[in-house]
C-alpha cells in the first residue's frame, strides 16, 4: 500500500511521531513529576508489540521520525527488543530521549539495534545541584553516559537543558562550553506548564530563550542556522563551533505554525498538542476484536482533524495541563 500523508485542517503535515513506551523514570526531575509519584497499572500501559505496530502504522501512513520517550525509555524492559524491530522499519530518523543514566551500559547495544540520534537531559554541571533537580539523579553518571553515547557512534546527540530562573540559569554559558568541548549539540528550553507541581512557583521560574541568548552572546557569536532540523527548536551556529544552539520556546516564540508531530502516551492515547487536550485513544483499537490494522489507521487519520492552531500556554505559572511530562512523552 503507497504512503498515505497524515495532513491536518491548517495544512500541516504530520510525519514525526514521539512514542513513549513507559511513564515510570528513575529520576524525580522537579519540572517533570512529583517527588511521589503513583504510575499506570501495568495492564493500562501498551505493550512492547502495541508500541511497534503503531510504529508499522504511522510509517504506512507517511512518518519519517520516530523518537522514544518516557518517562525514561531505558527503564522499561525488553526495550533494546522494540529497538531492534523499530530500526528495521526503514525510517529516515530513528531517536531516543534519555536522562542518560543508563546509557553507561546501553549506548553501545542501541546504537548496534537501529537506534540513530539520542537527546540526553543535563540541567546543571553541579554534582549538588544536579542531584537537587532531579532530587535522586548523580551527575558523574549521567557524564559518563554521554561519553558512552559519543564513544557508540551515534549519528548526532543532542543535549537538552530546561533552564529555570533562580536555580540554574547562571550555569548556561557552562554549558555551551561543555557542548563545544564535546562537539556536542545543545538545546535549551522554557519550562513548560505540565502538572501540578509544589516545588516550585513556574511563573517564577520561567527564563525565556531570549533571555538565554542574550548570555550567550555576552561571550560567542550566534548566527541562525538554515538547516530545518524538523522539530520545535530554532537553531544558531557559533563561528569557530561545528555545534548548533538551540532554543525551544512552548512560551516566548510559540512554533506551532510548523508543528508536524503527535504523541502518543504510553497508555496509547493519540495526543494531537503537548499544551492541549485533545486526544483520541488508540489503545481500544489495538486491543479491540477483530484485530484490524485499517481501523487502526482510520482511527489516526481521522484524528488529525483534532489538531488544534495552536496552544496557550501562559507565562504566569497557571497549569492549564493537568497531565505531568512523564505521562506525556518528551
Amino acid at each position: 500500500m503507497p504512503n498515505a500523508q497524515l495532513t491536518d485542517r491548517f495544512g500541516r503535515t504530520i510525519n514525526y511521531v514521539r512514542l513513549s513506551v513507559t511513564d515510570r523514570c528513575d529520576f524525580r526531575c522537579v519540572y517533570c513529576m512529583a517527588e511521589d509519584m503513583t504510575f499506570l497499572p501495568r495492564q493500562q500501559v501498551l505493550t512492547l508489540e502495541e508500541i511497534a505496530r503503531l510504529a508499522r502504522t504511522f510509517i504506512s501512513l507517511g512518518t519519517e521520525k520516530i523518537r522514544l520517550t518516557g518517562g525514561e525509555p531505558l527503564v522499561r524492559n525488553d526495550i533494546l527488543d522494540l529497538v531492534r524491530e523499530i530500526g528495521a522499519m526503514g525510517l529516515r530518523d530513528f531517536a531516543m530521549t534519555t536522562n542518560g543514566n543508563q546509557l553507561t551500559k546501553l549506548a553501545q547495544p542501541l546504537r548496534q539495534a537501529g537506534l540513530k540520534r539520542l537527546n540526553i537531559s543535563l540541567d546543571s554541571l553541579d554534582p549538588d545541584r544536579f542531584h537537587s533537580i532531579t532530587r535522586t539523579g548523580h551527575l558523574n553518571q549521567v557524564i559518563d553516559g554521554i561519553d558512552a553515547a559519543r564513544e557508540a557512534g551515534f549519528d548526532g546527540i543532542k543535549l537538552n537543558v530546561v533552564v529555570m530562573k533562580g536555580r540554574n540559569e547562571d550555569e548556561v554559558p557552562a554549558l555551551v562550553e561543555f557542548a563545544r568541548g564535546r562537539n556536542l549539540d545543545i538545546s535549551f528550553i522554557e519550562e513548560m506548564p505540565l502538572g501540578q507541581i509544589t516545588e516550585h512557583h513556574r511563573g517564577e521560574s520561567l527564563f525565556t530563550s531570549d533571555q538565554v541568548r542574550a548570555m550567550i552572546r555576552q561571550h560567542h557569536d550566534l548566527v541562525p542556522a538554515t538547516a530545518d532540523s524538523g522539530g520545535p527548536a530554532r537553531y544558531y551556529r557559533m563561528p569557530d563551533s561545528n555545534i548548533q544552539v538551540g532554543f525551544i520556546s512552548p512560551h516566548s516564540h510559540n512554533f506551532c505554525a510548523t508543528c508536524n508531530r503527535v504523541r502518543v502516551t504510553v497508555e496509547g492515547r493519540l495526543l494531537l498538542c503537548l499544551g492541549n487536550e485533545h486526544s483520541v485513544d488508540l489503545r481500544r483499537v489495538l486491543r479491540g476484536y477483530p484485530v484490524s490494522d485499517d481501523k487502526l489507521r482510520d482511527t489516526i487519520i481521522q484524528a488529525m482533524d483534532l489538531k488544534p492552531e495552536r496552544h496557550h500556554f501562559s507565562s504566569d505559572g497557571d497549569v492549564q495541563i493537568l497531565r505531568f511530562m512523564n505521562m506525556t512523552g518528551g
